[in-house]
């Protein structure tokens, strides 16, 4: 039996994987293919290359707790004003972002690791995603990542690339299909349950793409037809912090590891239509409890 492990984007929720890798692993249950998108792919970049044992994932825990904001998006007010001039292509630089990658790379090429990896990616120009198994993994990663306007995009073939997110997310399922048993879906999940809209361009635009993000992933699980076994692992819900904040990685690893251990043990990964424990929603507090409010089904 084989499995693939298909993770999707989230910023800093992001962390929330890690839980479920440390969950899966505690079930014996290990990839044979990884696909990722976004933070998706920065996760599973590294999962190629070093594998999922306990020293792995207690070392990616580590990377996750530690990291701040500025590790990612560091703050440059010149770049900032001259983004919005038209002199830069994005309010952030990706060269934080870049070092962050290459030090946790074992591989040089995606061909190279240790278990296959395809990373998926966006044609800024035309929409359609592009999804990359050979070459240079930091540049595919960094594409991979590249929220436009936030982080700039990445020229690879003649095309310009950027997040995976805006892509259609048939394609997050479709690359494992037919060489697996088993996929194991782990989405990040959405801040469902913030207390106020995000009042920054960053939050903004984070919040917004994981939102877009949970939309493909409920039309790409409703539509999925393929011969593997598709498991579902659950978002965290409710969630009241933004995928821009970093300060909570411990916090998400804990939470996520507990929630999908748990819902492995009852079966929750093999219900029917797994669609609708992904779908749009909101919570609002209503004498201080929180009421989950459908947005999309």
């Amino acid at each position: 039996m084989t499995s693939a492990f298909v993770l999707s984007g989230g910023g800093s929720l992001g962390a929330v994987q890690v839980g479920m890798l440390q969950a899966l692993h505690d079930r014996g249950i290990r990839p044979d293919l990884l696909v990722g998108t976004s933070v998706g792919a920065v996760n599973a970049a590294y999962v190629a290359g070093r594998g999922l044992s306990q020293d792995s994932l207690d070392d990616l825990a580590r990377i996750w707790t530690s990291m701040h904001r500025r590790d990612v998006f560091p703050i440059e007010p010149r770049r900032a004003v001259l983004a919005l001039s038209g002199g830069r292509p994005s309010l952030f630089s990706a060269d934080r972002l870049r070092h962050l990658v290459e030090s946790q790379l074992t591989f040089d090429d995606l061909d190279t690791a240790a278990i296959p990896l395809s990373v998926v990616t966006t044609d800024l120009t035309s929409g359609r995603s592009v999804v990359l198994s050979h070459g240079d993994p930091v540049g595919a990663v960094l594409a991979s990542a590249a929220i436009p306007g936030i982080l700039p995009p990445v020229s690879h073939d003649g095309r310009v690339l950027v997040d995976g997110g805006l892509a259609d997310h048939a394609d997050l399922v479709r690359e494992t299909g037919e060489e697996v048993d088993d996929i194991y879906l782990l989405p990040t999940g959405f801040a469902c349950a913030l207390p106020a809209p995000p009042r920054s361009a960053l939050g903004s635009a984070a919040q917004a793409l994981t939102l877009l993000i949970q939309q493909r992933l409920v039309q790409a699980v409703s539509r999925y037809r393929a011969p593997a076994v598709l498991h579902v692992l659950p978002a965290l819900c409710p969630l009241r912090i933004s995928p821009a904040d970093f300060r909570h990685g411990g916090e998400l690893i804990d939470r996520a590891h507990r929630a999908t251990a748990e819902w492995l043990a009852s079966g929750g990964d093999d219900r029917p239509a797994p669609e609708r424990f992904l779908s749009l929603h909101s919570h609002l507090a209503v004498d201080d409890a929180p009421v989950r409010r459908a947005t999309a089904r």
